[in-house]
């Protein structure tokens, strides 16, 4: 079922970026169910917290007008991930965003999903650069940050958890 707001569709090479889909819920649920995958997140959340959570990321695209993509294998439409941007009431920008279901990993779907995500902000929302937060011990995160292009600028907190901020250019 598609969402009665606008979210366009986005594609690389391997990637569709698009909208939220309930089939897209039990590899996002894995995700945020698995201790050693939200170490460097909020941790680990019941199936129930995740299903909220799953409900809100459709729901900045109403309220903002722009969020966070569920990124898709183009060959399969298997669900793989998540890019976009992030931005609650408490940032005082947005944040671009990106994370990878289990089994999605290491295969450089998140570079390819950020920098598309990237390039539509700029592009077509005319965002000036982006920023993002890493967690200072998630080195895969950090190496896609410098491959499409940010730069460390300082460590920081983020609602209680150390962080790296970078600005992309």
């Amino acid at each position: 079922m598609s969402p009665s707001y606008s979210i366009p569709t986005l594609e690389t090479e391997r990637l569709r970026l698009r909208h939220w889909d309930i089939r897209d819920f039990e590899a996002y649920a894995a995700l945020r169910t698995d201790a050693a995958l939200q170490r460097y997140l909020d941790g680990p959340v019941s199936k129930e917290k995740a299903w909220e959570d799953f409900c809100a990321e459709p729901g900045q695209w109403a309220l903002r007008g722009f969020g966070v993509f569920l990124v898709a294998e183009k060959a399969s439409d298997a669900a793989a991930g998540f890019a976009g941007l992030w931005y609650p009431p408490d940032l005082a920008e947005p944040e671009l965003c990106w994370s990878l279901f289990p089994g999605h990993m290491g295969k450089g779907y998140a570079t390819e999903a950020a920098a598309e995500a990237k390039r539509w902000a700029n592009e077509e929302l005319g965002l000036p650069p982006l920023m993002s937060f890493v967690h200072p011990e998630n080195l895969a995160s950090q190496k896609v940050a410098e491959r499409i292009g940010a730069k460390f600028v300082e460590e920081t907190t983020l609602r209680g958890t150390p962080q790296l901020f970078y600005r992309h250019s």
